[in-house]
């Protein structure tokens, strides 16, 4: 397995101000190169469905062990919650500009969130999760996660789940899993973040001309 579930399991989830729980590399890490090798170039910002994007089998050993019900149950058992027939999503972002990082909670279609950051090594100081108490500022944080190593935060999305990470603009190299309430979410989203690769795409291509 490349999901150390031990580690999972022995994670502690905090439910204030939202339930949360910080997992420090949550992948073995005798698999990293072989993920980082078979990562997916990405050089646009936003997030692509895993269906636009070339993975390599290391890489997509770990979705399918991120989509399994090992994972499903431990995230139950963690947040006290029935997952049973809720369906994931999972995306990928390879690029972080500026803008973004922005503060803001995730859709209410969305049950749990788990962000898992696949850089090798951060250098930088910017960049960096951080989960926060208010939508003020995100200087008003409780918790910051270097965004590499497969450094993992799971949360359940809640109104108040405020997150964002600081300035950096460069590689970022995130897997975002979702449960979602039913596949209604799935396809809608899937249509919209594949719409947007196909956009980013074909302005790449313009400007290239």
């Amino acid at each position: 397995m490349m999901i150390d579930f031990n580690r999972f399991r022995l994670a502690a989830i905090k439910h204030q101000p939202f339930e949360h729980m910080i997992v420090p590399q949550l992948v073995d890490p005798a698999a990293m190169e072989g993920i980082a090798r078979d990562f997916p170039v990405i050089d646009q910002p936003g997030s692509f469905p895993v269906s636009e994007l070339t993975c390599g089998p290391a890489l997509q050993e770990l979705l399918s062990e991120l989509q399994g019900p090992l994972l499903r149950s431990a995230v139950e058992k963690k947040f006290e919650i029935d997952l049973t027939d809720r369906p994931t999503m999972l995306t990928l972002r390879g690029r972080a500009r500026d803008k973004d990082g922005r503060i803001h909670t995730d859709s209410k279609t969305k049950l749990i969130t788990a962000l898992i950051y696949m850089n090798v090594t951060w250098p930088d100081p910017g960049g960096h999760l951080r989960l926060l108490r208010s939508a003020k500022t995100l200087d008003d944080f409780f918790a910051e996660v270097q965004p590499a190593q497969a450094n993992a935060v799971v949360f359940r999305c809640r109104d108040n789940a405020w997150h964002g990470h600081t300035a950096f603009v460069g590689e970022r190299r995130v897997i975002q899993l979702n449960w979602v309430m039913d596949e209604a979410v799935v396809r809608r989203e899937q249509r919209r973040h594949g719409f947007s690769a196909k956009l980013k795409r074909w302005w790449r291509s313009e400007r290239r001309r």
